[in-house]
């Protein structure tokens, strides 16, 4: 078998001395945290709404209401389409999506305040990529002061499943809305045995 060879001009340097063989990368996640990211809390929810209405960003506001009424992925809730969420001219009150990473149906809710937002974008809504949505949710935690590092995307998509989650208890109503094979994913996915542990402990005077 012939062994494929790159040519090498007369006086150019050796592969060795272009690409050491003892050069360090830096880790992709140094300095950052890679767990579950932090949910906003119902101020920081209504801290972003007014900003973004007193501004009469538009866009933004639909998909900020959007992202929490759903609670999808950042790579789903890029790929909806104005079918999936309205029915001729009219705002449909669900919505019924499949999941890209488990290939399984999920359905939400779309309150009255995101119907409105989204009907007004609806007519002059460009297509945003999975990185400009990440940039935009970065600059709404900027915003309002917070740690960049702790928030991301999945911020918008936990937000709504974890006030559900401390209001009602209801572990099986939350893993359907999340969209979850399993109950254990949706138990590590919002972190409620520390949580409830915490709060157990906090409770108990000795």
């Amino acid at each position: 078998m012939r062994r494929l060879t790159v040519p090498q001009h007369r006086g150019a340097p050796a592969m060795e001395s272009v690409y050491p063989a003892n050069i360090t990368r830096e880790p992709w996640n140094k300095g950052k945290l890679v767990g579950q990211k932090t949910p906003f809390k119902l101020k920081e929810i209504w801290a972003i709404r007014v900003r973004l209405q007193i501004a009469r960003r538009c866009r933004d506001l639909a998909l900020f209401n959007l992202a929490i009424d759903s609670k999808l992925r950042a790579c789903d809730l890029m790929q909806l389409r104005v079918r999936d969420v309205c029915h001729g001219q009219i705002m449909a009150m669900r919505a019924l999506v499949l999941q890209q990473k488990t290939q399984r149906p999920v359905q939400f809710e779309i309150t009255e305040p995101t119907r409105e937002a989204v009907l007004a974008w609806i007519a002059t809504s460009p297509h945003l990529s999975t990185r400009q949505y990440a940039r935009i949710v970065d600059s709404w935690v900027q915003q309002l002061g917070l740690d960049t590092t702790s928030y991301d995307t999945q911020t918008l998509r936990r937000t709504k499943a974890t006030l559900i989650y401390r209001r009602t208890k209801n572990l099986r109503a939350v893993q359907l809305l999340l969209g979850h094979t399993k109950l254990g994913s949706t138990v590590r996915y919002l972190g409620i045995e520390v949580d409830d542990a915490l709060e157990m402990a906090e409770q108990t005077e000795v």
